[in-house]
């Protein structure tokens, strides 16, 4: 085996390890931190005073589920930056979910963004997320939660009852995918906040008196996994856009001793449902942060004019079997490489020096690249990078690696690009100063 299969094979074991690791936002984020502090990352807390250090390495989370990591370098040469998005389509618990029907017990689910729902019927599924709890001394805390196991199930109705299910069927989320949980006994009912406070002492939170609110969803307790008679695809849950996360993560750490222009990887919560938020590309939380770190608003204008933010998200591969839905001269292949993606009305913020810069980095390391430009019969969608290029008045490049099934219950990308674009997005970061700045 060469040196370039062995690394490449030991980069993807760590991605599946991560992504079986990371059912929710909230865990994402966790990991990531745990990855951030091994290599000598420190927490700043947005209620306090910074005291940056030259050369310093640092992370700021927010609400849990976005994360911000920087190093603090010589602010003149600019932002060398990599966006991505923690969140991902899932079904996330009501409020008050429970569904007593039939001495079944059932929890009520909401659809977050725009996900692929019949991929969810016939999976083993479990559920996960934070809850926050007042424990025995009356104090408000909270916790991550992940029961693991599979412990519910959305049943496809058989087709001797829906005839027409291969023609036609058509999946109403209010009243067709509440998961069934358990069994009851006649006249029994269950308190779901009362079954989550059993299961953060499974867990080891023993002080928990009363379980508050919660944000919690269901996945597929699948894991990741390499597949393919070659080995040549990953398949799993929220690589859309976990995957990214990973890759604009491992890049930043494998370039800290390379790179004197200051680092920043931006993940935000929230894209799937218009990143509107508090924690969300369309909210302040990234240029507050780079506000801070440069030190005025004109520091911070002239470090803009030297800076450059690649938003790495998936992109479609062409899927044979539907080729036709694919532009005719823009059809991505899996493990053939990143995909530069274009829209002339904005919807994705490339254009022809970010992209050309992205093709010399590519050339620097020998990878390979691709283009995607959606049909123009077809509606094109969108991601953090316009947001992010609106909010900073940023160069901006809008990439992806290629994938199958984008916001399915279970996607599949490449194993080689990913793998390629750490080394492509090393080589951004280790650029001192950009060709057009």
């Amino acid at each position: 085996m060469s040196q370039t299969s062995s690394s490449q094979q030991n980069f993807n074991q760590n991605l599946v390890e991560f992504l079986r690791e990371s059912p929710t936002p909230y865990h994402a984020v966790k990991n990531m931190v745990d990855r951030l502090e091994q290599h000598g990352f420190q927490r700043l807390l947005e209620s306090e005073a910074w005291q940056l250090k030259d050369n310093g390495r640092y992370y700021i989370t927010r609400n849990d589920s976005s994360i911000v990591a920087f190093t603090n370098g010589d602010h003149q040469q600019g932002f060398r930056m990599v966006g991505g998005h923690t969140d991902f389509p899932c079904l996330k618990v009501k409020p008050q979910p429970e569904l007593h029907r039939h001495q079944y017990l059932q929890l009520a689910v909401e659809v977050y963004g725009g996900a692929l729902l019949n991929p969810w019927f016939d999976r083993d599924l479990s559920i996960a997320g934070r809850v926050f709890y007042l424990n025995t001394a009356g104090e408000l805390k909270s916790s991550l939660i992940n029961y693991r196991k599979a412990i519910a199930y959305i049943p496809s109705l058989a087709i001797h009852l829906d005839r027409e299910a291969n023609k036609n069927r058509s999946i109403n989320p209010q009243t067709d995918i509440p998961p069934i949980l358990c069994q009851l006994d006649k006249n029994e009912k269950i308190d779901f906040r009362v079954l989550l406070k059993e299961q953060l002492t499974v867990e080891g939170v023993i002080d928990v008196q009363e379980v508050l609110e919660y944000d919690l969803s269901f996945y597929d307790t699948q894991g990741a996994a390499i597949i393919g008679l070659k080995d040549e695809f990953i398949v799993s849950t929220a690589l859309d856009n976990l995957l990214s996360c990973y890759v604009g993560m491992t890049a930043m750490i494998e370039s800290l001793e390379n790179s004197t222009a200051p680092m920043v990887l931006v993940c935000n919560d929230h894209e799937e449902c218009g990143s509107k938020s508090a924690t969300g590309a369309q909210g302040p939380m990234l240029k507050t942060i780079l506000h801070r770190i440069a030190g005025s608003t004109e520091a911070l204008a002239r470090a803009i004019s030297q800076s450059m933010i690649i938003s790495a998200d998936n992109a479609h591969g062409v899927h044979p079997n539907f080729a036709d839905r694919h532009e005719g001269n823009h059809q991505p292949l899996l493990n053939k490489g990143a995909v530069l993606k274009i829209n002339a009305n904005q919807r994705y913020a490339s254009n022809d020096e970010t992209c050309s810069l992205f093709g010399m980095l590519c050339r620097e390391v020998g990878a390979d690249y691709q283009y995607f430009v959606t049909r123009t019969d077809l509606a094109c969608g969108s991601t953090i990078g316009p947001l992010t290029a609106g909010e900073l008045g940023i160069r901006t490049l809008d990439i992806g690696l290629p994938t199958f099934g984008m916001h399915s219950i279970r996607e599949t990308a490449g194993t080689r690009d990913a793998f390629q674009l750490t080394r492509v997005l090393q080589r951004f970061f280790a650029k001192n100063r950009l060709p057009f700045a």
